[in-house]
């Protein structure tokens, strides 16, 4: 067995679409701390040269043109180390995923990405040809192979670099996250241990990008699956892990936390990047005294501090006294800039302009959008004048059924909890406060009301949370049939009812901010249903 030894750095860089002179500086930062360490080669995630995914970015031709020219430089800047960096490729006539060694300041090596994922959030099918051959270097003594991403995802590309001869696989990733994913990558590594007969180590982007959050949490398995190092997850960093016999050895094993603690993570990493990555000064959001915009003011300020954040309060004749109390409370805990604004007066005014038009018809859920329509323009006013990004506060629980208002409260730019159920809601308000308190308990343990009439409860006009988070759970993540649904134990009205709601408001949420997924199917990328559509479910 070969005994030589390689120190391999495991680069979890957080890279920016587009940025290739950015990303190429992290990379040669990271090779040259790396060789400073006694590193052999670098290895850095999947398209880490210009960020992931980027999209229709890989339609322009002069795209991949930019990337080569990153490409040669970054090869000259890193003297004295071999660094494996994940880049588009134009040649043949065709576009490929690929990663290439960069040695003696030239590309050694490259490799092309055998298999396109084309499912979830990923349609590379669109963007790029297949590659076909193994590609195996020999770096410090060690026969390295290369996959990645989906290439381990399923049999077969393992194994073909097992058979090119070699003796240890380094993959190249940017898998994004979601609840229960770094599980699952553990599971199809140790499968793709088993079949190759080989270590494996996995190289993790790490970062937000639009409705993506990756996680890094890099990690190696030695040839017989034991788990020898471990990254931490949400954190840019390069650590050094020596491979030698087929084993990996490293310091570095650290446990991932509980699924609350990770999905804060995320939504915070998300918020803090879609902000820092576009170049807005700051957040706003209006404050209401509910657990939803308690919740997304919280991660707010984790994510950005608290004077990059400010919370606006615009109580109409409806806002209960605890809801100002609470509200009041919250930002004094936190910090944030804080301002009441009273909508009566437009209220009124709209009331005036209106009631000629609306003679002879009552009052109904008109009047209450109008509040919220109020509001969001309010909100859009102060984000116009001072700059900050308006974040809006709905969960994906409303967003699923439609319990939200076009222009009033889903206007905004960036819906941080758009992918979290109002039953998880509470479970990450309690996390938070585990922590530190920051969430006041009438926010936690009152009923939730838009407070848009008179003593109305969310519960009026929909099921309970407990019972409307899990028929969405089962019919949009998990594509079950109602009657599935129903052999389950829920009763056919509640399943038509919150069925039919979610089918009726496609419309609202194609117009609703882009947000952070967090679940294995999230209302973005990998939502794609018709609004017009005549598709009746059967029951």
């Amino acid at each position: 067995m070969n005994t030589a030894i390689l120190k391999i750095a495991v680069a979890q860089l957080n890279s920016t679409v587009g940025d290739l002179r950015g990303n190429a500086a992290k990379i040669g930062a990271a090779a040259h701390s790396a060789r400073d360490a006694g590193g052999h080669l670098l290895v850095t995630p999947e398209l880490s040269l210009c960020g992931y995914p980027p999209e229709d970015l890989l339609l322009r031709e002069d795209f991949y043109f930019a990337c080569e020219r990153e490409l040669s430089a970054l090869a000259t800047a890193c003297a004295g180390i071999d660094v494996l960096v994940g880049h588009p490729l134009f040649a043949d006539g065709e576009a490929y995923n690929a990663a290439s060694l960069l040695r003696g300041g030239r590309v050694f090596a490259t490799y092309r990405k055998n298999r396109l994922p084309n499912y979830e959030v990923f349609d590379e099918v669109r963007y790029f040809a297949s590659g076909e051959e193994a590609c195996v270097v020999e770096v410090q003594g060690v026969r390295v192979g290369i996959n990645i991403c989906a290439d381990v995802w399923e049999s077969g590309t393992a194994s073909a670099a097992r058979a090119a001869g070699a003796e240890v696989l380094l993959v190249l990733n940017a898998s994004p996250f979601h609840m229960d994913k770094h599980s699952q990558r553990l599971d199809v590594l140790r499968e793709r241990v088993s079949e190759a007969g080989i270590g494996v180590l996995y190289c993790n982007l790490v970062g937000g990008q639009d409705e993506l959050v990756f996680d890094g949490g890099s990690f190696a398995l030695d040839a017989n699956g034991a788990l020898s190092y471990q990254a931490p997850a949400f954190e840019e960093r390069v650590d050094i892990v020596e491979y030698t016999a087929g084993h990996f050895h490293s310091p570095v094993k650290v446990a991932r936390g509980s699924v609350e603690a990770e999905v804060y993570a995320a939504l915070t990493l998300g918020v803090r990047d879609y902000i820092g990555k576009n170049g807005f000064p700051g957040a706003i959001l209006g404050l209401s005294g509910g657990v939803d915009s308690a919740l997304t003011l919280a991660i707010a300020v984790d994510a950005l501090g608290a004077d990059k954040v400010r919370a606006v309060m615009m109580p109409s004749p409806y806002t209960a006294q605890m809801s100002l109390d609470d509200s009041r409370e919250m930002v004094r805990l936190l910090g944030v800039r804080y301002d009441e604004l009273a909508i009566q007066p437009a209220m009124q005014t709209f009331e005036d302009m209106l009631t000629p038009l609306f003679e002879g018809r009552v009052a109904d859920t008109t009047e209450e959008n109008l509040q919220a329509r109020i509001r969001g323009m309010s909100l859009m006013a102060l984000s116009n004048k001072f700059g900050s990004i308006v974040l809006t506060t709905g969960n994906k629980s409303e967003m699923a059924v439609g319990y939200a208002t076009l222009y009033g409260d889903m206007a905004g730019g960036f819906a941080v909890i758009k992918d979290i159920l109002k039953t998880f809601v509470y479970r990450l308000c309690a996390y938070r406060n585990g922590i530190a308190r920051v969430i006041p308990e009438n926010i936690l343990t009152r009923a939730p009301s838009a407070e848009l009439k008179p003593d109305q409860k969310d519960q009026d006009s929909l099921p309970p949370y407990e019972v409307l988070d899990a028929i969405i759970e089962a019919y949009m993540e998990r594509n079950e049939s109602p009657r599935e649904i129903i052999a389950a134990g829920y009763s056919e009205h509640d399943v038509r009812r919150v069925i039919g709601m979610l089918r009726r408001n496609e419309y609202k949420r194609r117009q609703s901010p882009i947000g952070i997924r967090v679940t294995q199917r999230g209302f973005g990328k990998d939502w794609r249903c018709p609004i017009t559509n005549r598709y009746a479910d059967e029951y």
